[in-house]
């Protein structure tokens, strides 16, 4: 039996919540320790959600529709990676564009380039 087509704001919150439970089962799984700051964020984050349909109520730090803020959403992939074992991006990939450890291309020469009727006739 069908059920009636539920709302994108209806999806999005479930997919929050599966995405909370399989970042809490990854960490159980691999037997990762997560912080007490981090176990207490996917709790109190999932029961946000199952409460008020959302996990945040400042609309300036989110899209409307969505239940995890911008932010939210970020802490959720690093504790999401470190429960895979991914090591996360160091601040200065992020502030080089993910350019860590590359050679910088050197500047080229500023204004005209140099013309052989620029020269002085004399050298």
């Amino acid at each position: 039996m069908k059920t009636a087509p539920s709302s994108s704001r209806d999806q999005a919150r479930r997919a929050a919540l599966n995405a909370l439970k399989r970042a809490s089962r990854a960490a159980a799984r691999a037997g990762v320790e997560l912080s007490e700051w981090e176990g207490e964020f996917l709790g109190s984050v999932t029961e946000r959600i199952k409460t008020f349909g959302r996990a945040f109520a400042d609309p300036d730090k989110g899209a409307t529709g969505a239940p995890l803020s911008m932010m939210q959403a970020v802490k959720l992939k690093e504790i999401t990676a470190k429960a895979k074992g991914e090591r996360p991006p160091g601040p200065k990939a992020k502030a080089r564009g993910g350019r860590a450890g590359k050679a910088r291309k050197p500047f080229g020469r500023r204004g005209r380039a140099e013309t052989p009727a620029d020269r002085d006739p004399t050298d």
